[in-house]
C-alpha cells in the first residue's frame, strides 16, 4: 500500500515498552535501554511527520514510575534533559511543534526549564506536534479534572446538572488535542497501564511483540497500515 493511500489517523499515541527487557538481552544496564529508546523516538516522529499525523503522544513516564529504583528514575530525567538540549535540530528540520503533559509538580526545576525553553523554541513549527506524556497517568488526569470541575461548581461558574463530556474533556491535560485515533503498544504487553483512560474510549489498538528501541520508521507505516484498513463505527452500524 502506498503512502497516498493510507488512511492516516490525525492522532497516534504509543506506549513506549520493553527498553528494560532489550537491556536485558543485550546483557546490558536498563538504563542503556531507554538511551537505546531514544533512536526510535526520532525515527518514529519523523516517519509520523512525513506520514501527515497531526499529533503524535508517546507515554514516556508515568506516574506509577516514580516508584522504581532511584538510579533508574534519575537516569531516566538526566536523558530527558539531554533529549532537551539535543533533539531541537530534529524538530526544527521536521517542523515539530513540542509539547510536554503531565504532573510538573513531580519534576525538577531544571527540566521544567528545559522543557520550557525547547516548547518556546519549536512554538512556531505549523508541521506535526509531538507530545510526551511525563509523570503521567490517566487515574492522575481524571481526578484533576473532576477536582477542576467541583472548584468551578463550587464557585457558582458552573452548574452540575449541566456538566457535559466536553466540559470534562476541556479539564484534563490533552485539552485541544483530538482523542488518539491509534494506540500502539510495544513489547508484547496488551493493557492500558493508566493511560489514556478517558481519551482512549474509540481508539483502535495494535499490540506488538517488538521492544521499543527495535521499534522503527518501517513498524511504524506498518501500523499505520493496519490502522488504514479498518473500520471504524463508534458504537454505530
Amino acid at each position: 500500500m502506498e503512502n497516498n493511500e493510507l488512511k492516516v489517523p490525525r492522532h497516534v499515541s504509543i506506549i513506549m515498552d520493553g527498553n528494560g527487557r532489550w537491556a536485558t538481552r543485550q546483557g546490558k544496564q536498563r538504563l542503556e535501554g531507554h538511551f537505546a529508546g531514544v533512536e526510535s523516538v526520532r525515527k518514529c516522529a519523523t516517519a509520523a511527520a512525513r506520514a501527515g499525523v497531526e499529533y503524535l503522544s508517546l507515554y514516556a513516564f508515568s506516574e506509577e514510575n516514580w516508584g522504581r529504583p532511584m538510579e533508574e528514575v534519575e537516569g531516566l530525567m538526566s536523558l530527558m534533559m539531554r533529549c532537551m538540549k539535543n533533539e531541537l535540530p530534529t524538530f526544527m528540520d521536521n517542523n515539530i511543534k513540542f509539547k510536554v503533559l503531565g504532573n510538573y509538580s513531580r519534576l525538577s526545576v531544571a527540566l521544567k526549564a528545559g522543557i520550557k525553553a525547547l516548547e518556546n523554541a519549536t512554538a512556531s513549527n505549523t508541521g506535526m506536534t509531538l507530545v510526551v506524556m511525563l509523570s503521567y497517568s490517566g487515574k492522575w488526569d481524571i481526578l484533576e479534572a473532576a477536582r477542576k470541575l467541583a472548584s468551578d461548581a463550587s464557585a457558582g461558574k458552573i452548574r452540575p446538572e449541566d456538566i457535559s463530556m466536553d466540559d470534562f474533556g476541556a479539564r484534563l491535560v490533552t485539552n485541544g488535542m483530538p482523542d488518539p485515533d491509534l494506540i500502539i503498544r510495544t513489547s508484547g504487553e496488551s493493557r492500558l497501564s493508566n493511560y489514556f483512560l478517558w481519551q482512549a474510549a474509540y481508539s483502535e489498538f495494535l499490540f506488538t511483540d517488538v521492544l521499543w528501541p527495535e521499534f522503527g520508521e518501517k513498524e511504524f507505516m506498518e501500523a499505520l497500515e493496519v490502522y488504514s484498513r479498518r473500520d471504524r463505527r463508534y458504537g454505530k452500524v
